[in-house]
């Protein structure tokens, strides 16, 4: 049943011949074979361009613009926190997944701030990576559930002063979509674990982005925890 869900999203993109346009950016061959091989297992994404390095990434998108990068974050020339500062300046509609490895916590943040959608660690299966560019391409942002955990860390460690709890006008099944977002959870996992919809997820997940005024998971939760409702 766990299939389902990408299985069916990855039939509804067949049939519409919407294939993702997808772009890598990595600077380890190996990595990047590795990334290929598991893309190449779903005719659902097309593969545009590879770049290794920032500046590569800013100048290929001039030619071939892609809907989704899977973007290495420690690259030369240009590292990828800020190629993608510099590439959502100009073309926002592009989605950008930041791969990642266990110990790059620090980054976490400064890609999120820079306009990335998701972030993924690099040795995730190729189910698990289709499921999220589908998600990213849906408005979602897709997060390996260790990186979403080590996000909760950086934010208790931020030390700002306890806020005064407020709900911010959330209903009960809101909250309690937010509470699964900060375990890591993405659209259709919320949706199995409360037994509703996964449009419905997405509907009252812009509906809590909407209320406390944030356009991120990370930005909830953040304020969420500050108030007192996770």
């Amino acid at each position: 049943m766990g299939q389902m869900p990408y299985l069916v999203n990855s039939l509804l993109l067949y049939f519409y011949a919407m294939k993702i346009k997808l772009a890598i950016a990595e600077d380890n061959p190996n990595l990047i074979r590795s990334v290929l091989e598991k893309i190449s297992l779903f005719d659902e994404v097309e593969v545009l361009w590879v770049a290794c390095n920032g500046l590569e990434v800013l100048e290929k998108i001039t030619n071939k613009q892609p809907d989704v990068i899977l973007m290495d974050i420690n690259m030369p020339e240009m590292n990828g926190v800020e190629a993608t500062k510099k590439l959502k300046s100009q073309y926002p509609q592009v989605k950008v997944i930041m791969l990642t490895v266990f110990d790059e916590n620090e980054k976490i943040f400064n890609s999120i701030l820079a306009g990335a959608s998701g972030y993924l660690l690099k040795d995730e299966k190729p189910a698990r990576l289709l499921t999220a560019l589908l998600e990213a391409m849906d408005g979602g942002a897709p997060m390996s559930p260790i990186i979403a955990q080590k996000s909760l860390q950086l934010i208790r460690s931020i030390g700002s002063d306890p806020q005064p709890s407020i709900d911010f006008g959330l209903s009960q099944r809101e909250m309690e979509i937010l509470e699964k977002i900060s375990e890591g959870s993405n659209y259709q996992e919320i949706a199995e674990k409360l037994f509703i919809a996964p449009k419905t997820v997405r509907k009252h997940i812009e509906n809590i982005y909407k209320k406390l005024q944030v356009h991120n998971k990370v930005e909830a939760i953040q304020l969420a925890m500050k108030h007192g409702i996770i």
